[in-house]
């Protein structure tokens, strides 16, 4: 029971990621506020342990309330998990000559703004009750790690830079605090985010080349949450400003299969 008496706030956790870590974190012993857009096998509900409250996170003004909504239901607010995000593609993301200002704001504000609020609220919110906590912020590995051949939604890289950069900076600062912050970036991974890559046979051949672990598959959402409960535990208790790479080995490959 890794976070046994952990109340745990989990950005985005509808669905992909944040779906799984949710569970997770559940069977690990935490109390969950799961914050998110309603999405097919999820509502609103809330029981003694699990709050799946619906909020947009880049335009609700609630945002700076979820800590404290999280201690008088939960209990306590002992970390976030910050997985909220996703693709621009649709708004005018692409590469660089082709971004629209429309595809590069709402990519930033689905990115980048999210994060900055939920971080900022508990960083707030921590200092306020005088107690330590830890974050943990989602990137990508396509930040240090390109693949033009295939991804080449600009504004998405530059907004994950970013959020590695701020999570890095942030840790410095507050780690006299004994605040934590520190960032896992995955690899190409199954969520109904990534369904253009992984419906792509061209594109699943190159990632073979590139995430080589386990026969080269696509990560899983469940590859992602055993890290992120550690990094929000009392084991994680000596880490901070960390950017974990769980890619399947994409960031130490040619793309050779």
């Amino acid at each position: 029971m890794l976070l046994k008496d952990k109340c745990i706030i989990v950005a985005g956790g509808s669905s992909g990621i944040g779906a799984a870590a949710v569970a997770h974190f559940l069977k690990e012993g935490a109390r969950v506020l799961s914050v998110g857009l309603p999405s097919e096998g999820w509502q609103e509900e809330r029981t003694e342990h699990k709050w799946c409250l619906s909020m947009d996170l880049t335009t609700d003004k609630g945002v700076h309330e979820l800590p404290e909504i999280c201690r008088s239901h939960l209990g306590s607010f002992d970390g976030l998990f910050h997985v909220a995000g996703g693709s621009g593609r649709k708004f005018g993301d692409g590469p660089l000559h082709k971004i629209t200002d429309e595809g590069w704001e709402k990519t930033f504000s689905l990115n980048l703004n999210t994060m900055m609020k939920t971080n900022r609220a508990a960083i707030q919110s921590f200092l306020e009750h005088k107690k330590g906590g830890a974050i943990v912020n989602l990137s990508s590995v396509l930040v240090n790690h390109p693949a033009p051949e295939h991804f080449t939604t600009h504004a998405y890289a530059a907004a994950k830079a970013a959020v590695s950069g701020l999570s890095l900076a942030a840790a410095s600062h507050y780690a006299k605090d004994n605040i934590r912050i520190n960032v896992i970036s995955p690899g190409l991974t199954d969520t109904p985010m990534a369904q253009r890559a992984i419906s792509n046979e061209n594109i699943l051949t190159y990632v073979r080349g590139r995430q080589k672990l386990d026969g080269g598959r696509a990560a899983l959402p469940g590859d992602m949450v055993g890290m992120a409960a550690l990094l929000l535990s009392e084991q994680g208790s000596f880490i901070t400003g960390q950017n974990i790479h769980i890619d399947g080995g994409w960031s130490i490959s040619e793309g050779k299969a």
